[in-house]
């Protein structure tokens, strides 16, 4: 099975308010984009015109204000501030809404929405993978059996129903950065999603290996599961406020062990504004023709469904430039 090229857009959360980002997204749709995916934060990368809806809030005024794009997390955490269960009738909820269009895309979590919510002591990796295998085990099987009993090393479960569901199951993507996660997306997971700027080698040499490994081991078939990826581009007509753009998201050019236990807003955004070169993080340009170069190795890796995260404030000038100039272009050669 292989899969065909899509286009989607990253609805950043973190960046704008519920309303304009759901104008953005229709905006999306009526333009041709394939998908939306939107984070799910409860708090933002920096406390300075920082925003954070409520992802599943959003979600369900996403399903009823489109027909055609299908409509995803990237990515939610199921397993701390969320129980899995509740997880489960969210999105059967948002199935039975946008039936065929909605994913549920997870992930092992980030400190920052978790702790100050809950109030724990940030686990190690081992156990926040553990949770989330568990967690994505409760959630199938909410979604396929009545009175469900569940005695997890995490989660339990006595009697569970989740009444209203899809005719067909929401997929579940799992986000990996590391090979672990990613074995764990080809032995389970519908699709793998992962974000672009990291060095050639962690997708060629690591994570595509370790999905394939994955699927191997679970006897699936590799090609049948959607390979996704983030791309943090910065594409405008003006190179250097292109450049200028990546500015607001410096935070992601931090070393990951700096972000690990950051649990305030004010304190990350006081990190991001000692980055001298945001922009590393990007593929930044004003040709068209140079960006689907920059595009063109993650393509060639197998990745099908890409996912064109923006940093600048004019997200309407930027789908519809990107749908004229960029989109055109790379269907033309890979779809």
């Amino acid at each position: 099975m292989s899969h065909q090229l899509k286009i989607g857009w990253k609805a950043s959360a973190e960046q704008f308010g519920p309303r304009q980002l759901l104008d953005y997204a229709v905006l999306a749709e009526e333009l041709g984009y394939d998908s939306v995916w939107v984070s799910d934060h409860y708090q933002p990368w920096r406390h300075t015109n920082g925003h954070a809806p409520f992802s599943l809030a959003w979600l369900g005024a996403l399903a009823v204000s489109t027909q055609r794009i299908e409509m995803g997390t990237s990515v939610l955490t199921p397993t701390f501030r969320y129980h899995p269960s509740i997880i489960a009738q969210a999105f059967a909820t948002l199935g039975v809404l946008a039936p065929g269009r909605v994913i549920l895309g997870v992930g092992t979590g980030e400190s920052m929405n978790e702790v100050p919510v809950i109030g724990i002591e940030w686990p190690e990796f081992r156990e926040r993978f553990r949770r989330l295998s568990e967690a994505t085990k409760l959630i199938r099987k909410l979604w396929s059996e009545d009175f469900v009993e569940f005695e997890g090393e995490y989660y339990r479960v006595r009697g569970a129903t989740v009444y209203d569901r899809p005719q067909e199951m929401v997929k579940i993507y799992v986000g990996a950065s590391g090979e672990v996660a990613a074995r764990f997306a080809g032995r389970q997971a519908d699709g793998f999603i992962c974000t672009s700027g990291k060095g050639p080698e962690l997708y060629s040499q690591k994570l595509l290996p370790a999905v394939a490994e994955g699927a191997r081991a679970a006897g699936r078939d590799f090609e049948a599961i959607e390979k996704t990826i983030e791309l943090k581009v910065s594409f405008d007509s003006d190179r250097q406020r292109a450049l200028a753009d990546t500015r607001i998201w410096a935070a992601l050019a931090l070393p990951a062990e700096d972000k690990a236990n950051v649990h305030n807003p004010r304190e990350m955004e006081k990190l991001a504004a000692k980055v001298e070169h945001p922009e590393k993080r990007w593929l930044v340009a004003a040709d068209p023709d140079e960006h689907v170069e920059q595009l063109r190795p993650y393509l060639e890796l197998g990745f099908t469904h890409l996912i064109f995260h923006a940093p600048g404030d004019d997200q309407a000038g930027f789908l519809k430039l990107f749908s004229e100039q960029v989109i055109p272009r790379l269907r033309a050669r890979w779809g």
